[in-house]
């Protein structure tokens, strides 16, 4: 990756981080530990799914491969089942091409759950 690049990426994830501390994602957090850099990369994908909007998350496809987003998006959202699963329909949709939402997300869930019994 290239200087240019890195900077680029850098600035995104500031964006980003920005946006995640106006809309109060960071409630739980000490205010003095989140920046750009303490956000690990899934920790930043999830964080803007679940509280930013469509344009914001188009950023994370500029900087992350779709399979790095969808795989933080399978470990980190899905599992919330219900409470997330409007948006966890639109996400499967929307960026991951799922003919039958309904029964990608209740595949998605269930592999998870035989996972965690096994």
């Amino acid at each position: 990756m290239n200087r240019k690049s890195a900077s680029y990426k850098h600035s995104i994830r500031e964006k980003l981080t920005k946006l995640l501390n106006n809309e109060h994602a960071f409630w739980s957090y000490d205010k003095d530990s989140i920046s750009s850099d303490s956000l690990n990369d899934d920790q930043l994908i999830a964080m803007t799914m679940r509280h930013l909007d469509i344009d914001e998350i188009k950023l994370l496809f500029e900087i992350f491969s779709k399979e790095k987003i969808k795989s933080a998006w399978k470990r980190l959202l899905v599992p919330e089942g219900e409470y997330l699963y409007t948006l966890n329909r639109f996400f499967a949709w929307y960026y991951f091409n799922a003919k039958n939402p309904d029964a990608y997300l209740k595949s998605l869930e269930t592999r998870r759950l035989n996972q965690l019994l096994s």
